[in-house]
Protein backbone atom coordinates (compact mmCIF):
# COMPACT_ATOMS: atom_id res chain seq x y z
CA UNK A 1 0.00 0.00 0.00
CA UNK A 2 1.44 3.34 -1.03
CA UNK A 3 1.08 6.50 0.96
CA UNK A 4 0.33 9.65 -0.98
CA UNK A 5 1.50 12.94 0.52
CA UNK A 6 -0.05 16.10 -0.88
CA UNK A 7 1.52 19.50 -0.47
CA UNK A 8 -0.76 22.39 0.46
CA UNK A 9 0.21 24.27 -2.67
CA UNK A 10 -1.02 21.40 -4.86
CA UNK A 11 -4.49 21.31 -3.30
CA UNK A 12 -7.20 22.62 -5.59
CA UNK A 13 -8.58 26.03 -4.52
CA UNK A 14 -12.08 24.62 -4.56
CA UNK A 15 -11.08 22.21 -1.75
CA UNK A 16 -9.65 24.99 0.47
CA UNK A 17 -12.04 26.72 2.88
CA UNK A 18 -9.56 28.78 4.90
CA UNK A 19 -7.56 31.91 4.28
CA UNK A 20 -5.57 34.41 6.32
CA UNK A 21 -8.11 36.80 7.87
CA UNK A 22 -9.04 38.59 11.10
CA UNK A 23 -12.27 38.26 13.08
CA UNK A 24 -14.80 40.94 12.18
CA UNK A 25 -14.85 42.50 15.65
CA UNK A 26 -11.06 42.88 15.65
CA UNK A 27 -9.84 46.37 14.86
CA UNK A 28 -7.35 44.91 12.36
CA UNK A 29 -10.16 43.51 10.21
CA UNK A 30 -11.14 46.94 8.90
CA UNK A 31 -14.83 46.07 9.24
CA UNK A 32 -17.02 49.11 9.85
CA UNK A 33 -20.61 48.11 9.04
CA UNK A 34 -22.33 47.85 12.42
CA UNK A 35 -25.80 48.80 11.20
CA UNK A 36 -27.32 45.61 12.58
CA UNK A 37 -25.79 46.24 16.01
CA UNK A 38 -27.19 49.78 15.95
CA UNK A 39 -30.65 48.42 15.10
CA UNK A 40 -30.31 45.95 17.99
CA UNK A 41 -29.47 48.82 20.36
CA UNK A 42 -32.54 50.74 19.16
CA UNK A 43 -34.80 47.69 19.65
CA UNK A 44 -33.41 47.05 23.15
CA UNK A 45 -33.77 50.73 24.03
CA UNK A 46 -37.39 50.79 22.85
CA UNK A 47 -38.26 47.57 24.71
CA UNK A 48 -36.60 48.64 27.97
CA UNK A 49 -38.15 52.10 27.89
CA UNK A 50 -41.56 50.70 26.92
CA UNK A 51 -41.60 48.73 30.16
CA UNK A 52 -40.61 51.81 32.17
CA UNK A 53 -43.16 53.88 30.29
CA UNK A 54 -45.99 51.49 31.15
CA UNK A 55 -44.90 51.21 34.80
CA UNK A 56 -44.71 55.00 35.20
CA UNK A 57 -48.00 55.46 33.36
CA UNK A 58 -49.76 53.03 35.73
CA UNK A 59 -48.05 54.46 38.83
CA UNK A 60 -48.07 58.21 38.15
CA UNK A 61 -50.46 58.67 35.24
CA UNK A 62 -49.75 61.13 32.41
CA UNK A 63 -47.00 63.48 33.59
CA UNK A 64 -47.01 65.79 30.58
CA UNK A 65 -49.25 68.74 31.31
CA UNK A 66 -49.81 70.93 28.22
CA UNK A 67 -50.45 73.94 30.43
CA UNK A 68 -47.16 73.38 32.21
CA UNK A 69 -45.34 73.07 28.89
CA UNK A 70 -46.84 76.36 27.68
CA UNK A 71 -46.00 78.01 31.00
CA UNK A 72 -42.31 77.42 30.29
CA UNK A 73 -42.60 79.92 27.44
CA UNK A 74 -45.29 82.35 28.68
CA UNK A 75 -46.70 83.29 32.08
CA UNK A 76 -49.82 85.01 30.81
CA UNK A 77 -51.52 83.97 27.53
CA UNK A 78 -52.58 87.60 27.04
CA UNK A 79 -49.04 88.88 27.57
CA UNK A 80 -46.39 87.27 25.35
CA UNK A 81 -43.33 89.55 25.33
CA UNK A 82 -40.99 86.86 23.93
CA UNK A 83 -43.24 86.34 20.89
CA UNK A 84 -43.50 90.11 20.39
CA UNK A 85 -39.72 90.36 20.64
CA UNK A 86 -39.35 87.80 17.83
CA UNK A 87 -41.83 89.71 15.65
CA UNK A 88 -39.90 92.96 16.21
CA UNK A 89 -36.82 91.27 14.72
CA UNK A 90 -38.29 92.05 11.30
CA UNK A 91 -37.24 95.68 11.86
CA UNK A 92 -33.58 94.66 11.69
CA UNK A 93 -34.18 92.52 8.60
CA UNK A 94 -35.86 95.41 6.80
CA UNK A 95 -33.06 97.78 7.89
CA UNK A 96 -30.41 95.46 6.41
CA UNK A 97 -32.43 95.00 3.21
CA UNK A 98 -32.98 98.77 2.80
CA UNK A 99 -29.29 99.47 3.41
CA UNK A 100 -28.22 96.97 0.76
CA UNK A 101 -30.67 98.39 -1.76
CA UNK A 102 -29.30 101.90 -1.18
CA UNK A 103 -25.76 100.57 -1.58
CA UNK A 104 -26.62 98.68 -4.78
CA UNK A 105 -27.83 101.84 -6.54
CA UNK A 106 -25.01 104.02 -5.20
CA UNK A 107 -27.18 106.27 -2.99
CA UNK A 108 -24.80 105.82 -0.06
CA UNK A 109 -21.09 105.08 0.09
CA UNK A 110 -19.52 101.83 1.26
CA UNK A 111 -18.26 103.56 4.41
CA UNK A 112 -21.72 104.82 5.34
CA UNK A 113 -23.22 101.42 4.52
CA UNK A 114 -20.69 99.70 6.78
CA UNK A 115 -21.53 102.12 9.59
CA UNK A 116 -25.29 101.50 9.21
CA UNK A 117 -24.76 97.72 9.11
CA UNK A 118 -22.53 97.86 12.18
CA UNK A 119 -25.15 99.82 14.14
CA UNK A 120 -27.91 97.47 12.97
CA UNK A 121 -25.92 94.36 13.97
CA UNK A 122 -24.96 95.84 17.36
CA UNK A 123 -28.56 96.73 18.16
CA UNK A 124 -29.63 93.26 17.00
CA UNK A 125 -27.57 91.77 19.85
CA UNK A 126 -28.16 94.44 22.51
CA UNK A 127 -31.87 95.20 22.06
CA UNK A 128 -33.20 91.75 23.07
CA UNK A 129 -30.87 91.69 26.09
CA UNK A 130 -32.37 94.95 27.33
CA UNK A 131 -35.93 93.70 26.86
CA UNK A 132 -35.31 90.33 28.52
CA UNK A 133 -33.65 91.94 31.55
CA UNK A 134 -36.27 94.70 31.94
CA UNK A 135 -39.51 92.79 31.30
CA UNK A 136 -40.27 90.61 34.34
CA UNK A 137 -42.93 88.54 32.60
CA UNK A 138 -40.44 86.88 30.21
CA UNK A 139 -39.73 83.32 31.33
CA UNK A 140 -36.19 81.85 31.07
CA UNK A 141 -37.26 79.47 28.27
CA UNK A 142 -39.06 82.24 26.39
CA UNK A 143 -36.09 84.57 26.79
CA UNK A 144 -33.64 81.89 25.63
CA UNK A 145 -35.81 81.17 22.58
CA UNK A 146 -36.02 84.86 21.65
CA UNK A 147 -32.28 85.36 22.15
CA UNK A 148 -31.62 82.27 20.04
CA UNK A 149 -33.65 83.81 17.21
CA UNK A 150 -31.75 87.09 17.48
CA UNK A 151 -28.38 85.29 17.59
CA UNK A 152 -29.20 83.37 14.41
CA UNK A 153 -30.46 86.59 12.83
CA UNK A 154 -27.22 88.39 13.77
CA UNK A 155 -25.12 85.68 12.10
CA UNK A 156 -27.35 85.69 9.00
CA UNK A 157 -27.31 89.48 8.61
CA UNK A 158 -23.55 89.53 9.06
CA UNK A 159 -23.20 86.98 6.26
CA UNK A 160 -25.72 88.95 4.17
CA UNK A 161 -23.60 92.09 4.58
CA UNK A 162 -20.33 90.36 3.68
CA UNK A 163 -21.58 88.43 0.66
CA UNK A 164 -23.37 91.44 -0.82
CA UNK A 165 -20.18 93.46 -0.48
CA UNK A 166 -18.27 90.74 -2.36
CA UNK A 167 -21.01 90.61 -5.01
CA UNK A 168 -21.00 94.37 -5.55
CA UNK A 169 -17.30 94.10 -6.28
CA UNK A 170 -18.12 91.44 -8.91
CA UNK A 171 -21.31 93.17 -10.15
CA UNK A 172 -23.64 90.28 -9.31
CA UNK A 173 -27.36 90.49 -8.52
CA UNK A 174 -28.78 89.74 -5.09
CA UNK A 175 -31.05 86.92 -3.92
CA UNK A 176 -34.17 87.17 -1.79
CA UNK A 177 -33.34 88.08 1.83
CA UNK A 178 -36.42 86.58 3.49
CA UNK A 179 -35.81 83.18 1.89
CA UNK A 180 -32.33 83.28 3.43
CA UNK A 181 -33.74 84.32 6.82
CA UNK A 182 -35.92 81.21 6.98
CA UNK A 183 -33.50 78.84 5.22
CA UNK A 184 -31.59 76.41 7.51
CA UNK A 185 -28.20 78.03 6.91
CA UNK A 186 -26.20 80.94 8.30
CA UNK A 187 -24.17 81.61 5.14
CA UNK A 188 -25.71 83.79 2.45
CA UNK A 189 -25.46 82.96 -1.26
CA UNK A 190 -26.99 84.29 -4.45
CA UNK A 191 -28.21 80.89 -5.62
CA UNK A 192 -28.87 78.24 -3.02
CA UNK A 193 -29.02 74.60 -4.16
CA UNK A 194 -32.68 73.60 -4.47
CA UNK A 195 -34.33 70.19 -4.35
CA UNK A 196 -36.64 69.36 -7.31
CA UNK A 197 -39.82 68.84 -5.24
CA UNK A 198 -41.26 68.57 -1.71
CA UNK A 199 -41.44 64.95 -0.56
CA UNK A 200 -44.55 64.72 1.58
CA UNK A 201 -43.62 61.37 3.17
CA UNK A 202 -40.21 62.75 4.21
CA UNK A 203 -41.84 65.95 5.48
CA UNK A 204 -44.40 64.07 7.59
CA UNK A 205 -41.74 61.78 9.09
CA UNK A 206 -39.68 64.75 10.21
CA UNK A 207 -42.82 66.45 11.59
CA UNK A 208 -43.71 63.33 13.55
CA UNK A 209 -40.21 63.22 15.02
CA UNK A 210 -40.44 66.88 16.00
CA UNK A 211 -43.74 66.62 17.87
CA UNK A 212 -43.02 63.25 19.50
CA UNK A 213 -40.05 64.42 21.58
CA UNK A 214 -41.14 63.86 25.20
CA UNK A 215 -38.52 65.79 27.13
CA UNK A 216 -40.45 67.60 29.86
CA UNK A 217 -40.98 64.60 32.21
CA UNK A 218 -37.25 63.88 32.18
CA UNK A 219 -36.42 67.46 33.13
CA UNK A 220 -38.95 67.73 35.97
CA UNK A 221 -37.13 65.46 38.41
CA UNK A 222 -33.93 67.52 38.15
CA UNK A 223 -35.57 70.94 38.56
CA UNK A 224 -35.38 71.00 42.36
CA UNK A 225 -33.38 73.14 44.77
CA UNK A 226 -29.93 71.63 45.36
CA UNK A 227 -27.86 71.71 48.50
CA UNK A 228 -24.23 72.75 48.15
CA UNK A 229 -22.94 69.70 49.99
CA UNK A 230 -24.62 67.27 47.57
CA UNK A 231 -23.54 68.91 44.31
CA UNK A 232 -20.97 66.18 43.46
CA UNK A 233 -23.61 63.48 44.07
CA UNK A 234 -26.20 65.41 42.09
CA UNK A 235 -23.73 65.80 39.25
CA UNK A 236 -23.20 62.05 39.08
CA UNK A 237 -26.93 61.31 39.17
CA UNK A 238 -27.75 63.83 36.45
CA UNK A 239 -24.98 63.05 33.97
CA UNK A 240 -26.79 60.33 32.03
CA UNK A 241 -30.23 62.07 31.89
CA UNK A 242 -28.57 65.35 30.87
CA UNK A 243 -26.52 63.62 28.19
CA UNK A 244 -29.57 61.80 26.84
CA UNK A 245 -31.44 65.11 26.70
CA UNK A 246 -28.57 66.62 24.75
CA UNK A 247 -28.63 63.71 22.26
CA UNK A 248 -32.41 64.02 21.91
CA UNK A 249 -32.06 67.75 21.31
CA UNK A 250 -29.35 67.15 18.70
CA UNK A 251 -31.53 64.72 16.74
CA UNK A 252 -34.66 66.87 17.19
CA UNK A 253 -33.01 70.09 16.02
CA UNK A 254 -30.22 69.19 13.60
CA UNK A 255 -31.93 66.25 11.91
CA UNK A 256 -35.70 66.52 12.31
CA UNK A 257 -36.30 70.29 12.51
CA UNK A 258 -33.68 71.51 10.05
CA UNK A 259 -34.59 68.79 7.53
CA UNK A 260 -38.27 69.71 7.92
CA UNK A 261 -37.53 73.37 7.18
CA UNK A 262 -35.19 72.44 4.32
CA UNK A 263 -37.79 70.14 2.75
CA UNK A 264 -40.49 72.79 3.09
CA UNK A 265 -38.29 75.43 1.43
CA UNK A 266 -36.75 72.92 -1.03
CA UNK A 267 -33.32 73.83 0.35
CA UNK A 268 -30.89 71.36 -1.19
CA UNK A 269 -27.87 71.40 1.14
CA UNK A 270 -28.81 69.04 3.99
CA UNK A 271 -25.36 68.72 5.57
CA UNK A 272 -26.26 70.00 9.02
CA UNK A 273 -23.84 67.67 10.84
CA UNK A 274 -21.12 65.15 10.10
CA UNK A 275 -19.90 62.08 11.98
CA UNK A 276 -18.98 63.92 15.18
CA UNK A 277 -19.63 60.71 17.16
CA UNK A 278 -16.42 59.30 15.64
CA UNK A 279 -14.38 62.30 16.81
CA UNK A 280 -10.91 61.40 18.00
CA UNK A 281 -10.07 65.01 18.91
CA UNK A 282 -12.01 67.84 20.53
CA UNK A 283 -11.31 70.02 17.50
CA UNK A 284 -12.87 67.49 15.13
CA UNK A 285 -16.00 67.39 17.29
CA UNK A 286 -16.49 71.16 17.23
CA UNK A 287 -15.89 71.24 13.48
CA UNK A 288 -18.49 68.58 12.70
CA UNK A 289 -21.38 68.58 15.18
CA UNK A 290 -22.85 71.95 14.07
CA UNK A 291 -22.04 72.48 10.40
CA UNK A 292 -24.07 75.72 9.86
CA UNK A 293 -22.17 77.51 12.64
CA UNK A 294 -18.87 75.94 11.60
CA UNK A 295 -19.28 77.14 8.02
CA UNK A 296 -20.14 80.66 9.23
CA UNK A 297 -17.12 80.81 11.56
CA UNK A 298 -14.83 79.49 8.83
CA UNK A 299 -16.14 81.83 6.13
CA UNK A 300 -16.76 85.08 8.01
CA UNK A 301 -14.46 84.92 11.03
CA UNK A 302 -11.55 82.43 10.88
CA UNK A 303 -10.41 82.90 7.26
CA UNK A 304 -10.60 86.73 7.43
CA UNK A 305 -8.42 86.55 10.55
CA UNK A 306 -5.86 84.40 8.73
CA UNK A 307 -5.87 86.80 5.76
CA UNK A 308 -5.15 89.68 8.15
CA UNK A 309 -2.00 87.91 9.35
CA UNK A 310 -3.27 86.23 12.52
CA UNK A 311 -1.77 82.80 13.26
CA UNK A 312 -3.89 79.64 13.14
CA UNK A 313 -3.66 79.13 16.90
CA UNK A 314 -4.80 82.68 17.66
CA UNK A 315 -7.55 82.34 15.05
CA UNK A 316 -8.85 79.14 16.65
CA UNK A 317 -8.67 80.75 20.09
CA UNK A 318 -10.64 83.74 18.80
CA UNK A 319 -13.32 81.41 17.40
CA UNK A 320 -13.63 79.65 20.78
CA UNK A 321 -13.75 83.04 22.52
CA UNK A 322 -16.62 84.19 20.28
CA UNK A 323 -18.41 80.88 20.81
CA UNK A 324 -17.96 81.21 24.58
CA UNK A 325 -19.47 84.71 24.45
CA UNK A 326 -22.58 83.50 22.60
CA UNK A 327 -22.99 80.50 24.92
CA UNK A 328 -22.99 82.83 27.90
CA UNK A 329 -25.25 85.28 26.04
CA UNK A 330 -27.86 82.57 25.47
CA UNK A 331 -27.78 81.27 29.06
CA UNK A 332 -27.05 84.07 31.53
CA UNK A 333 -29.34 86.70 30.00
CA UNK A 334 -32.54 84.54 29.96
CA UNK A 335 -31.81 83.40 33.53
CA UNK A 336 -31.16 87.07 34.46
CA UNK A 337 -28.01 86.21 36.37
CA UNK A 338 -24.45 86.71 35.23
CA UNK A 339 -22.53 83.50 35.78
CA UNK A 340 -19.34 82.51 33.92
CA UNK A 341 -19.95 78.76 33.78
CA UNK A 342 -20.79 78.47 30.06
CA UNK A 343 -17.95 80.87 29.14
CA UNK A 344 -15.44 78.99 31.28
CA UNK A 345 -16.64 75.65 29.95
CA UNK A 346 -16.07 76.75 26.36
CA UNK A 347 -12.65 78.26 27.06
CA UNK A 348 -11.64 75.07 28.90
CA UNK A 349 -12.02 73.29 25.56
CA UNK A 350 -8.76 74.89 24.37
CA UNK A 351 -6.37 73.13 26.81
CA UNK A 352 -8.50 69.97 26.61
CA UNK A 353 -8.25 69.99 22.81
CA UNK A 354 -4.47 70.39 23.05
CA UNK A 355 -4.16 67.54 25.57
CA UNK A 356 -6.33 65.09 23.60
CA UNK A 357 -4.59 65.87 20.29
CA UNK A 358 -1.14 65.57 21.88
CA UNK A 359 -1.45 62.50 24.09
CA UNK A 360 -4.48 60.50 22.95
CA UNK A 361 -5.19 58.81 19.64
CA UNK A 362 -7.80 56.55 18.08
CA UNK A 363 -10.27 54.96 20.46
CA UNK A 364 -8.70 56.70 23.47
CA UNK A 365 -9.26 60.09 21.86
CA UNK A 366 -12.84 59.17 20.98
CA UNK A 367 -13.45 58.05 24.58
CA UNK A 368 -12.05 61.37 25.83
CA UNK A 369 -14.46 63.28 23.58
CA UNK A 370 -17.42 61.27 24.86
CA UNK A 371 -16.32 61.75 28.48
CA UNK A 372 -16.12 65.51 27.97
CA UNK A 373 -19.70 65.47 26.66
CA UNK A 374 -21.09 63.15 29.34
CA UNK A 375 -19.32 64.73 32.33
CA UNK A 376 -18.58 68.33 31.33
CA UNK A 377 -22.02 69.51 30.22
CA UNK A 378 -23.96 68.21 33.26
CA UNK A 379 -21.56 70.02 35.60
CA UNK A 380 -22.17 73.36 33.83
CA UNK A 381 -25.94 72.77 33.71
CA UNK A 382 -25.98 71.79 37.39
CA UNK A 383 -24.14 74.97 38.37
CA UNK A 384 -26.72 77.12 36.58
CA UNK A 385 -29.65 75.15 38.07
CA UNK A 386 -28.14 75.42 41.54
CA UNK A 387 -27.45 79.17 41.27
CA UNK A 388 -30.89 79.85 39.76
CA UNK A 389 -32.75 78.14 42.59
CA UNK A 390 -30.52 79.59 45.27
CA UNK A 391 -31.16 83.06 43.80
CA UNK A 392 -34.93 82.70 43.34
CA UNK A 393 -36.18 80.08 45.79
CA UNK A 394 -34.07 80.85 48.84
CA UNK A 395 -34.60 84.59 48.45
CA UNK A 396 -38.30 83.90 47.84
CA UNK A 397 -38.42 81.68 50.91
CA UNK A 398 -36.86 84.40 53.03
CA UNK A 399 -39.55 86.77 51.83
CA UNK A 400 -42.39 84.29 52.18
CA UNK A 401 -42.23 83.11 48.54
CA UNK A 402 -42.13 79.57 47.17
CA UNK A 403 -39.85 77.11 48.82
Amino acid sequence: MSVHVFKLSHVSPCLSCHRLQESLLSSASGYRNYRGVLNWCVVMLVLSNARLFLENLLKYGILVDPIQVVSLFIKDPYNMPAACLVIVSNVFIVAALYTERRLSVGCISERVGLLVHSINLSVTLCFPVTIVLMVKSITPVGGASALGVYTVLFLKLYSYKDVNKWCREMSHAKAHLYYFVFAPTLCYELNFPRSPRIRMSFLLRRLFEMVSSWMIPIIQSSMKPLEVNIIPLSSLSHQVPNHLLWLIFFYWFFHSSLNFIAELLQFGDREFYRDWWNSETITYFWQNWNIPVHKWCLRHFYKPLLKSGVSKWLGQSAVFLASAFFHEYLVSVPLKMLRPWAFMGMMAQLPLAWFVARFLRGNYGNAAVWLSLIIGQPIAVLMYVHDYYVLHYREGSAGGGPE
